[in-house]
């Protein structure tokens, strides 16, 4: 499997369970890509919905997604700080088309404090019931919850101080 060059324009597509897109991110640019890791960046983007709506982005953003792991992170830098949005999903493929991942409803955000808040438990509920996620499923998207909450607290990964900073210098360049 290839993966795109530093400063290749992707596009980052989300899926639900069974199958059915779920959103669409244009226009992320490839910072680094490896067989185990991406680092993207993007600043108001277009951003289409399954439903037909589309919206842009507010601010500059660091993407972090891993070959190993059941989220993704998103680093937005806003005036007072930066704010992490994490999605629990499977890890990333790419298969020329996208970078694309299985989104699984739950996501913890970060504020710059580093005090965090998980949301969509009700939303993972509902889904796990009417796309018969299977108990494998639900014991892995639990233990993953854990270990991003642990990645948090030891600020690691893409919670690094400067992580998101020193690849948007990056990111600026590629541009």
């Amino acid at each position: 499997m290839s993966f795109p060059k530093e400063g290749s324009v992707i596009q980052i597509q989300s899926y639900k369970h069974n199958g059915t897109l779920h959103r669409i991110w244009e226009d992320t640019t490839v910072l680094k890509g490896t067989s185990k890791m991406v680092v993207a960046g993007n600043d108001r983007i277009i951003v289409r919905e399954s439903n037909g709506r589309n919206w842009r982005t507010r601010e500059p953003a660091i993407c972090y997604f891993d070959s190993d792991h059941w989220f993704n992170t998103i680093g937005m830098i806003r005036s007072d700080g930066i704010y992490y949005y994490c999605n629990l999903g499977t890890p990333f493929t790419w298969d020329e088309e996208a970078l694309k991942y299985i989104d699984y409803d739950l996501d913890i955000k970060v504020y710059p404090d580093m005090t965090m808040k998980l949301l969509d438990e009700d939303e993972y509920e509902l889904h796990r019931k009417s796309m018969n996620y299977p108990p494998q499923l639900d014991a892995i998207l639990k233990r993953s919850v854990h270990e991003l909450k642990s990645w948090i607290h030891q600020r690691k990964g893409p919670f690094a101080p400067h992580f998101v900073e020193n690849w948007y210098e990056r990111y600026l360049q590629c541009r």
